[in-house]
């Protein structure tokens, strides 16, 4: 179904007559005084710097103004009912896009809820959509599911379901106005509206943008079978039109007999959704049955299946071609009731049945839910089809709680989006986990990629191997000619890989190697790592027992292989130490243990080694705010914070008050002192020590010794850990650090 385009109302000079567009703009009610004359205020400006030269190279359609455009792309979201911001966003987009208009003079004149949103629609026209026809499968994905992919990307940009609508809308345009373009354009706009946008707002439920741009795309892109179905509606459309209206009379005859306030139409079947059948069900024009079609709007639910009934007793159904849509919606929140019968002069008749609110939610899918609430999702949905829900979730709260518009944003702002989609250089889409590296895209894209690779390319410049990647990055891997994994791939600490596949390949990789190579790199890492570890005369024979194994050699080469972390390792040499002798001289670790209250389970962080006892004024308990005061000789009292002896304390001694909170039993620590040898630098301190913070680490001591000659300082420092592990993971990202030449535990 195809929406027919009118031009809009022209003023004695020639100009769009603004006023008058207003007064025409469906849905444009709503709006309260201000908000018309912020929209006035924005086709005012969008008109005066439409005569301005586009800056931007690409035009967006040939003779068509950036104002023009702006004007129908609020048209469409007035039918959608949307609010002033998104109204405002409309009409000065394609002004932003060219160029014609800064967004920082848009946020200054309208706000920075309308600049955030146009900023959003220029992110995700940033994704250009090619599809090759010629390509049938990529990455071992059809090129449908590339498309696929390219929808994810674009919902997870999204931070809020406005910015997808105004791009609907946008699009919407766009294939408007390809008509008198070339073909190949043509084609292009009609491709990428019919693989992603068209989609999207079924997705989203819009229901007749949803038909428009299907029926527009198959215009241009099967044109022979467009006019074939087009011309075969139109023969009959006379003869259809005069068996509905007697349909109808009859429905509504009914109707009022069982005293049911409804409204019956004839339902137009658009043409794509007509060849997609005939071609999904291998049937001729005939033979679908929804081309004379009747749609039923009742008050209730209950009046629905009343309303069923009264159909099926008039008139025969046809088997398996009846579909309950409110007991069980459509993923997308589609509710109705679908019944084909054999109607009068034995004519096949389809009849959707459905409530006033169905049909809106039907019509305007996500955007009804700034009028009304209600819509049944599916609990069981993958990571797109929970954005897609809870796009609809968050307007229906907003709507129930009437939150403002930056409330609105902190909602949407808290959803965690569990993949992220990247561009091959090819254009391609691979979707990962939100915590991918290059790496990982590396060994996505083949194994023989992941093994030879040497750098990465984001958005055309150099990043480290475990930077993490977002979508809508560009990717592009740096290979050598031989593969060559590095061992420092598979240390979690350092963040190169983190997806199953490619640590598994990489593991592979190392196991495949010579036993005898894989002993000596094993050997080599533990011997080096327990030397950091300040480690000596340790009984290596029972590790390896420990861990399963049958003898130092199996370790060395399990490790050499990487089928058992330096970690695990470390950490089985802890607990090995720990139940031998925790006191044992080769781990010369001084405990500290946290204060504990007698007889209790209850554990107080912030008072160190100090004595507490729970006051008996107040007697609070694990949950309450609490404060510290320090007694004469009785260590710390423990108030509520709400204590009326504490708040007179307060005021008479502040200086004995102290900060202290609950807190669940912690681990104990070990006093450990750490070797750093360096090259002086400025900031090299702060580095050191807001690392330690990042992992943390408490700092009881430091010293720094520098030597201005050789331009170099040694820090000792002492942390507390709470093991092995811990100790070579700190030791690990220390040396990561530039200019330090080394750093390791104390011997």
């Amino acid at each position: 179904m195809v929406k027919v385009r009118q031009d809009h109302p022209i003023a004695d000079d020639g100009s769009v007559d603004i006023d008058a567009w207003l007064l025409r703009l469906e849905g444009i009610e709503q709006q309260s005084p201000a908000a018309m004359t912020e929209i006035k205020r924005a086709c005012e400006l969008c008109q005066s710097v439409d005569v301005l030269p586009s800056v931007a190279s690409h035009r967006w359609g040939e003779g068509v103004s950036c104002f023009r455009i702006g004007l129908e792309m609020a048209e469409i979201l007035a039918d959608l009912q949307l609010d002033q911001d998104t109204l405002v966003a409309a009409v000065l987009y394609r002004a932003v896009r060219e160029e014609k208009l800064s967004l920082a003079d848009v946020e200054k004149q309208f706000g920075d809820m309308v600049a955030k949103l146009i900023k959003g629609v220029l992110r995700m026209a940033a994704i250009a959509y090619q599809r090759n026809e010629s390509e049938e499968c990529v990455f071992g994905k059809q090129s449908d599911e590339q498309a696929e992919n390219i929808r994810k990307m674009l919902v997870a940009m999204v931070d809020d379901v406005r910015v997808a609508l105004i791009k609907l809308a946008e699009r919407t345009c766009a294939i408007r106005a390809v008509k008198t373009a070339a073909p190949a354009r043509r084609r292009q706009v009609s491709r990428e509206v019919a693989d992603v946008y068209a989609p999207l707002a079924h997705r989203l439920g819009i229901g007749h943008i949803k038909w428009e741009l299907e029926d527009l795309s198959f215009r241009y892109l099967e044109p022979s079978d467009y006019k074939r179905i087009a011309s075969l509606l139109d023969e009959r459309r006379i003869a259809r039109q005069e068996y509905i209206e007697k349909v109808l009379e009859l429905i509504r005859h009914e109707l009022a007999d069982a005293t049911i306030e409804g409204e019956v139409a004839g339902r137009a079947k658009h043409i794509y959704s007509i060849w997609r059948k005939m071609r999904r069900k291998g049937i001729g024009f005939s033979q679908v049955y929804d081309i004379r079609a009747v749609r039923i709007l009742v008050p209730s639910v209950r009046d629905c299946y009343t309303v069923l009934g009264i159909v099926h007793s008039l008139w025969r159904n046809i088997p398996h071609e009846f579909d309950d849509y409110i007991a069980s919606p459509k993923e997308n929140g589609y509710r109705s009731l679908h019944t084909a019968v054999i109607g009068p002069e034995n004519k096949v008749l389809e009849i959707q049945v459905r409530t006033f609110s169905m049909h809106e939610e039907a019509e305007l899918g996500v955007c009804a839910h700034w009028r009304y609430k209600g819509t049944d999702t599916k609990g069981e949905q993958d990571g797109y089809e929970q954005k897609i829900a809870w796009l609809r979730q968050v307007l229906e709260w907003h709507d129930e709680l009437g939150g403002d518009s930056e409330q609105l944003q902190d909602d949407l702002k808290s959803f965690d989006q569990d993949r992220i989609y990247v561009f091959t250089p090819e254009g391609h889409v691979v979707d990962l986990p939100h915590t991918a590296t290059p790496l990982d895209f590396a060994y996505r894209i083949h194994t023989d990629v992941g093994h030879r690779c040497r750098g990465a390319k984001v958005n055309g410049r150099i990043v480290p191997l475990n930077y993490h990647l977002n979508t809508a990055d560009q990717v592009e891997i740096l290979t050598g000619k031989r593969e060559a994994p590095s061992r420092d791939w598979l240390s979690p600490a350092l963040g190169y890989v983190n997806t199953a596949r490619a640590r598994a390949k990489v593991q592979h990789w190392f196991k495949v190697q010579a036993r005898d190579d894989n002993i000596a790199e094993g050997q080599s890492l533990l011997d080096r790592e327990f030397k950091r570890l300040a480690v000596h005369e340790f009984d290596y024979e029972a590790l390896a027992q420990k861990l399963n194994m049958h003898s130092l050699d199996d370790l060395y080469a399990a490790v050499g292989a990487s089928d058992i972390g330096v970690g695990q390792v470390l950490s089985a040499a802890q607990r090995l130490i720990d139940a031998k002798n925790p006191q044992q001289d080769v781990i010369p670790f001084k405990a500290r243990s946290p204060k504990k209250k007698k007889d209790s389970d209850v554990f107080i962080e912030g008072v160190g080694n100090l004595l507490t006892q729970i006051a008996s004024c107040c007697n609070p308990v694990p949950g309450d705010a609490i404060t510290g005061y320090i007694t004469l000789g009785r260590g710390v009292s423990i108030h509520r914070s709400d204590c009326s002896n504490l708040l007179q304390l307060q005021s008479d001694e502040p200086e004995r008050i102290i900060k202290v909170d609950w807190g669940a039993a912690p681990q104990s620590s070990y006093s450990v002192d750490v070797m750093i040898e360096a090259y002086d630098r400025s900031g090299l301190l702060r580095d050191v020590t807001s690392l330690l913070d990042h992992e943390h680490i408490n700092i009881s001591a430091m010293q720094t010794l520098s030597d201005k000659r050789k331009n170099t300082v040694d820090m000792q420092i002492t942390v507390e850990i709470r093991g092995f592990e811990e100790l070579s993971r700190v030791l690990t990202r220390l040396n990561q650090l530039p200019n330090i030449a080394s750093a390791r535990r104390k011997l």
